[in-house]
C-alpha cells in the first residue's frame, strides 16, 4: 500500500455500499425531543469519509439539505459523485483527503456534520483535523453525529485484531490482495487456537468471533479491522475531545438507548441513575451493556425544552412504518439483549401505523388512549421500532415535496443498475422523501420493480425478468440458507416472493414516495 496516499488505509478493496440512518438529519428532533432538547432546522450539512456515498446521496436527493463531503478513495467518490448527477441533488462530493477538505476555507457552516465510524480508523492526525473542522464549521446550535468503537466491549478482542493485522502486513504477504490476506490471517488465527493458548481460555468467546468473521463480507472486513488505525475510544476520552471543542453530549442516536427498561434490569438501572456525573453515568451504562459500537450526537450550545415545549414537540413528531405490519417480528434488539413485545402496547400502536400513512405521536396516543396508553408509552414504542428499522420519523411536507424528484431520479437509476447483482447493484436501499432517508428494498425486489417499470405485466413475465438477470450472473436463489441449483426451484421461490413484494411490500413502497 502507498502509505503517502492511503495513510494506512485498505484501498485496494472497496467499501460496502451500507446505508446508515444515522446520518439522516431528518432524525434529529425526535431523538433530541426524547432527551428533553430543541434540534436545529438543518439546511447545510457535511459527511466526512462518506465511502461509496449512498447515504449522502439518499440524504441530499430526498430533502433540501445542501450536503458537502469527501472521501479519500478516488474510485469511492467517483462512484458517490455519478449517483449524484443521476439525482441532481447538488451534492458537493469531493475526492480529497481529510488533510485537503477540513483545511478548506470556502466550506459554509454547518448546522449538521456526521461521520460513521470514520472516527475508529484514521489516524491521529487525521482526528486533530477533524476536531478541528467540527469546531470550526459547526454553527452554534449545530449537531454532531459521529460513531466509533468502544470500550469495554472491544476490550478482549483488540489484542487479537492486532494479531490478525500483523499477520496480514507480513513482507511475505506482498503482492497479494487484501481479501487473500484476510483469508490467511483468519486461518493463522485458528491454528493458533488448535493449540489451546490461555488466551483462549480466559477469553473464550474469541475462537467464536473467528467464526463469525469468516462468514462476513471480505470488503467489510477489511475496512472495519485491517486498516493500520483502529481504536476504540472510551465515552470519556469522546466527552474530553468534543467538549474541548465546544459541544455537549446531547444523546444516543440509537433510539433503543434511550429505553432503559428494555437495556438494563433494575439493579443496574438504580445504579446508574445514582451517578451524578452525566458524563461518567454514560461510561458506567458501556459497562453494564458491554458497549462495542456507540452512536452519539453531540451539540454546541444545546437549548432544554421546558416542559409544556418539550411535550407539544413530541406530540406534533410524525412517524410512519418502513416494515408491513405483519413483518415486524415479535422479537426485536436491544443494545445489550433482545425483547418480547407486549402485543397489547405495540400492537395498537402499530395497528394506527397499518395504512402506511405518517401519524403524529399525538394523534396516536389520542386514538390508543382508550388502552391505557399515554404519550410515553407511545414514544417508546416508537423509539423500539425506528431503532429496529421497522419505522421512521417523517418530514415536514414542504421537505416532502421538495424530495419528490431527487428521490424519484436516484431510484430510477438504482432499479436500472439492479440488472447488473454488482457494484451498484449490492445497493439494498432506495430514497424516500418522506422519511428524508432510505428504505430497504434488496436486488430481487429492485427487479421487480424494474420489470414493472419495463412494461412487464404478467406474474409470469415478472418473475421470468428477474431470473434472465439473476440467472445472467451465475447467480441463484437462496432459501433458509441452502443455495437452490435446479431453475424451476428457482422460478418457484421467485414466484413465492413476488407475491409477497406486491402484495405486502410494494403498496409501502408507494406510500413511502419511493415508487
Amino acid at each position: 500500500m502507498n502509505g503517502n496516499w492511503t495513510d494506512g488505509y485498505v484501498t485496494d478493496i472497496g467499501y460496502t455500499h451500507g446505508y446508515y440512518p444515522q446520518l439522516n438529519p431528518a432524525r434529529l428532533q425526535l431523538a433530541l425531543a426524547a432527551a428533553g432538547l430543541d434540534s436545529p432546522l438543518v439546511r447545510t450539512a457535511c459527511e466526512l469519509g462518506f465511502g461509496q456515498g449512498l447515504s449522502i446521496n439518499i440524504h441530499a436527493a430526498a430533502s433540501p439539505v445542501s450536503w458537502y463531503g469527501n472521501d479519500f478513495n478516488p474510485v469511492q467518490a467517483g462512484h458517490a459523485q455519478t449517483l449524484a448527477q443521476a439525482s441532481r441533488n447538488g451534492a458537493q462530493l469531493e475526492p480529497a483527503s481529510f488533510a485537503e477538505f477540513c483545511t478548506r476555507e470556502d466550506l459554509p457552516q454547518f448546522d449538521f456534520i456526521a461521520m460513521h465510524g470514520i472516527w475508529s480508523w484514521v489516524s491521529a492526525e487525521n482526528r486533530a483535523l477533524i476536531r478541528d473542522f467540527v469546531e470550526r464549521r459547526l454553527k452554534l446550535g449545530g449537531v454532531l453525529y459521529v460513531s466509533y468503537n468502544t470500550q469495554p466491549g472491544w476490550a478482549a478482542f483488540m489484542p487479537l485484531r492486532d494479531l490478525l493485522l500483523r499477520h496480514f502486513d507480513m513482507p511475505s504477504n506482498a503482492g497479494k490482495g487484501s481479501a487473500e490476506r484476510i483469508d490467511a490471517a483468519l486461518d493463522f488465527a485458528e491454528r493458533m487456537f488448535a493449540a489451546d493458548p490461555v488466551y483462549a481460555r480466559a477469553n473464550p468467546f474469541m475462537q467464536e468471533r473467528i467464526g463469525i468473521l469468516r462468514k462476513q463480507s471480505r470488503h467489510y472486513l477489511a475496512h472495519e479491522y485491517f486498516n493500520r488505525d483502529w481504536h476504540a475510544e472510551s465515552f470519556a476520552d469522546m466527552a474530553a475531545i468534543w467538549s474541548g471543542a465546544g459541544l455537549e453530549f446531547a444523546c444516543s442516536a440509537d433510539f433503543r438507548d434511550h429505553l432503559d427498561m428494555a437495556n438494563l434490569t433494575p439493579a443496574q438501572r438504580e445504579f446508574c441513575d445514582a451517578v451524578d456525573d452525566r458524563h461518567l453515568r454514560q461510561s458506567v451504562r458501556d459497562f453494564m451493556v458491554n458497549q462495542q459500537f456507540r452512536r452519539d450526537y453531540w451539540v454546541r450550545g444545546a437549548q432544554p425544552l421546558d416542559a409544556a415545549s418539550h411535550q407539544a414537540l413530541l406530540a406534533q413528531q410524525r412517524v410512519v412504518l418502513l416494515t408491513a405490519p405483519g413483518q415486524i417480528p415479535m422479537t426485536l434488539k436491544t443494545v445489550s439483549s433482545e425483547i418480547t413485545l407486549n402485543q397489547h402496547i405495540y400492537g395498537p400502536v402499530i395497528a394506527v401505523l397499518a395504512d402506511g400513512l405518517p401519524h403524529s405521536l399525538g394523534e396516536i396516543a389520542g386514538i390508543v388512549g382508550s388502552r391505557n396508553l399515554g404519550l410515553q408509552q407511545v414514544l417508546d414504542t416508537l423509539m423500539m421500532l425506528i431503532g429496529n428499522g421497522h419505522a421512521a420519523p417523517v418530514q415536514a411536507d414542504s421537505d416532502i415535496l421538495h424530495g419528490r424528484d431527487g428521490s424519484a431520479a436516484l431510484n430510477r437509476h438504482l432499479i436500472a443498475q439492479a440488472v447488473h447483482g454488482n457494484a451498484d447493484g449490492d445497493i439494498e436501499h432506495l430514497s424516500s422523501p418522506v422519511t428524508g432517508g432510505g428504505v430497504p428494498a434488496d436486488r430481487i425486489q429492485q427487479l421487480f420493480m424494474l420489470a414493472v417499470l419495463e412494461g412487464q405485466e404478467t406474474p409470469d413475465a415478472i418473475v421470468g425478468f428477474a431470473w434472465r438477470h439473476i440467472s445472467a450472473g451465475g447467480k441463484k436463489i437462496v432459501r433458509d440458507g441452502v443455495r437452490l441449483e435446479d431453475e424451476q426451484d428457482n422460478l418457484d421461490e421467485l414466484s413465492l416472493q413476488a407475491q409477497r413484494f406486491f402484495v405486502e411490500r410494494l403498496p409501502l413502497l408507494q406510500a413511502l414516495q419511493v415508487i
